[in-house]
């Protein structure tokens, strides 16, 4: 009786396993060079100019900033220097004070402008990315593939494979500007001291 149900149990599966088993379409693969898109679109080639132009902005006014405070740096480093080892005077204990704050709130300004500009490219990237993203899909399908790798993860493929220039030809279409300010930061979305 075992051995009946046992053979019963081997047939049933035998016939039911091509039944169960999942039918995996051929993989017909597309590659894109998402690096060349993110690069060469018009838009994002004028949001990198915008974001560079920012970045310039940035370094001239650390610099203007070092500038500015490196005289006064010196003096009271001169004055200390020449204390010998002696405690300041009142006066001069103000003066490295004052120059501390000026120190200090100069770094703050540059930290809150590097950071807006870190927003800002986070923002650049979001924008371009919710344009691209629905765009491959239908590219891919134009070439009847149904899977896509990014070129950067490909070793090698064939030439016939790529389609960047028809995604960027898409994207440039799609994508006629992308604003290179992120919008303010509400106090919940960046919480101070928490």
């Amino acid at each position: 009786m075992k051995n009946r149900i046992a053979a019963a149990l081997i047939a049933a599966s035998a016939l039911a396993s091509p039944a169960l088993a999942q039918r995996v379409p051929a993989a017909q693969v597309a590659v894109v060079d998402l690096e060349r898109v993110g690069r060469e679109c018009n838009a994002c080639k004028t949001a990198s100019a915008a974001l560079q132009s920012q970045v310039n902005a940035f370094n001239t006014r650390r610099q203007t900033l070092t500038t500015q405070l490196q005289p006064e740096r010196q003096q009271l480093q001169t004055a200390v220097t020449a204390l010998a080892g002696k405690q300041p005077d009142a006066a001069l204990t103000q003066r490295i004070q004052a120059f501390q704050q000026k120190e200090s709130t100069a770094a703050q300004e540059l930290e809150r402008q590097q950071t807006q500009i870190q927003r800002n490219q986070a923002y650049i990237s979001q924008q371009i990315n919710a344009k691209l993203v629905p765009l491959l899909q239908p590219a891919m399908e134009r070439r009847g593939a149904n899977v896509l790798v990014d070129t950067g993860a490909a070793l090698r493929f064939a030439p016939g494979l790529d389609i960047t220039n028809d995604v960027l030809a898409d994207l440039n279409g799609a994508l006629t500007s992308v604003s290179t300010t992120a919008p303010a930061q509400t106090q919940q979305q960046n919480p101070q001291g928490r």
